[in-house]
């Protein structure tokens, strides 16, 4: 049950390698600065946002809720966040098994982002408060 329910998030997360092929990719302060404190809506291959909470003290919360899979799979889990170099990074307490992983973030204008993960997983996000 817990690997099904991590590829569905997996699913859920993902999009085309190459995804943030246009953009300033940022760095350091410039990613902290874009996501302390806000949320970001990921989305989702067939529609929706999938909400990751980014709090200042450096921790990352995420609900899949907001996409309808809190009816069935209770998607909930918290982390931490750090920035390293140019890259955003996040270990989850259970998804993934607790692997951290780290994404090169895109600033796409307008509130929006791209980011490609280590593992070539790609894909966008707006900003919110």
């Amino acid at each position: 049950m817990k690997s099904w329910v991590l590829s569905l998030i997996g699913i859920c997360l993902s999009a085309a390698p190459g995804a943030a092929a246009f953009g300033k990719e940022l760095e350091g302060s410039a990613i902290r600065d874009l996501i302390a404190g806000k949320r970001v809506y990921l989305a989702v291959p067939l529609g929706g946002e999938f909400p990751l909470f980014y709090q200042t003290n450096g921790s990352v919360n995420g609900s899949g809720d907001a996409v309808g899979l809190g009816r069935f799979l209770k998607p909930n889990d918290s982390g931490r966040w750090w920035v390293d170099g140019k890259k955003l990074c996040q270990k989850w307490t259970t998804w993934y098994d607790g692997k951290p992983f780290c994404f090169q973030i895109i600033d796409q204008g307008t509130g929006k982002i791209s980011w490609i993960r280590d593992d070539g997983y790609a894909g966008t996000a707006r900003i919110g408060p």
